[in-house]
């Protein structure tokens, strides 16, 4: 079993790092684009293959007062114009199975959110859609699960699986991220991508928000790159702290020059070391 997914012109698995990379809701058609146009200046990004990623929905929300995002058709019009001005490739969460096929109109990979990644009717819309699929792994799951949720997109037609590490419930509050799942993980069949700052979130721990800790993203990131992961996924956000959803982890625009730098000279020394 092929253990690669093609994204356009993108092999994924095959040779590059890919990078998931955006704020995590779309707060205006402005700022989007301005984030895209400066993922696109950071001089490290180009060691990667870049999706850009901006949620249209946030439904899994630590209260009922949280932004969820535009809605699927002003988000969908964003991505569009995203797409069209940078050249780099969508993703998007979908909640719903009857927003797949809408959404796949537009976006180049479809999202499975991770509290919704056993729900077999989301994964089999998806799959009949022919794009990507990304899956984040449930923080409930154990890593070798993650095989019968590819199985399921597999046995509805899709072609191109990619699953994501977010890191796994440990008590309250608090994710882990155990780096033996990657391995395991792999057995599905598919590129495995990490999720660097979703793993380091604090779920419900500010009340009615989340917490996180954003400034061990870099350590995590290069650690996943040592551990021969196929790509990342980052959120990022020139101003987190007054961000409308994942503020307290999301990474600030600014420092991502930094990692992705550390990120790709770790991830191709440990390339070299692989094939000698």
């Amino acid at each position: 079993m092929s253990r690669t997914a093609t994204i356009g012109n993108y092999t994924v698995g095959g040779g590059r790092p890919l990078l998931i990379v955006g704020p995590c809701v779309i707060e205006s058609a402005d700022l989007t684009l301005a984030i895209a146009e400066s993922i696109l200046k950071t001089p490290s990004a180009s060691r990667f293959d870049i999706v850009f990623k901006a949620s249209y929905r946030k439904d899994n929300r630590s209260s009922g007062k949280s932004d969820t995002g535009p809605g699927i058709d002003e988000g969908l019009s964003v991505l569009a114009r995203v797409k069209q001005e940078s050249g780099l490739p969508v993703l998007s969460d979908i909640h719903h199975p009857e927003e797949a096929a809408a959404a796949a109109e537009v976006l180049d990979v479809l999202q499975i959110p991770a509290f919704l990644c056993r729900q077999t009717s989301l994964l089999v819309a998806a799959a009949r859609t022919g794009r990507p699929v990304n899956v984040k792994k449930g923080q409930f799951m154990a890593p070798q699960d993650m095989r019968n949720v590819a199985d399921k997109l597999r046995g509805s037609g899709a072609k191109n699986i990619l699953i994501t590490e977010r890191g796994t419930t440990f008590g309250y509050h608090n994710l882990v991220v155990d780096f033996r799942g990657f391995a395991h993980m792999r057995d599905a069949g598919a590129p495995v991508i990490f999720d660097v700052t979703h793993s380091l979130q604090k779920p419900g721990a500010q009340g009615t928000a989340s917490g996180g800790e954003p400034e061990l993203a870099a350590e995590m990131a290069r650690a996943g790159a040592a551990f021969g992961v196929d790509g990342f996924f980052i959120e990022t956000h020139p101003d987190p702290k007054n961000a409308k959803s994942d503020a307290a982890s999301m990474l600030p625009l600014s420092e991502l020059e930094s990692l992705l730098n550390g990120v790709a000279r770790v991830w191709e020394l440990t390339k070299e070391l692989t094939r000698s």
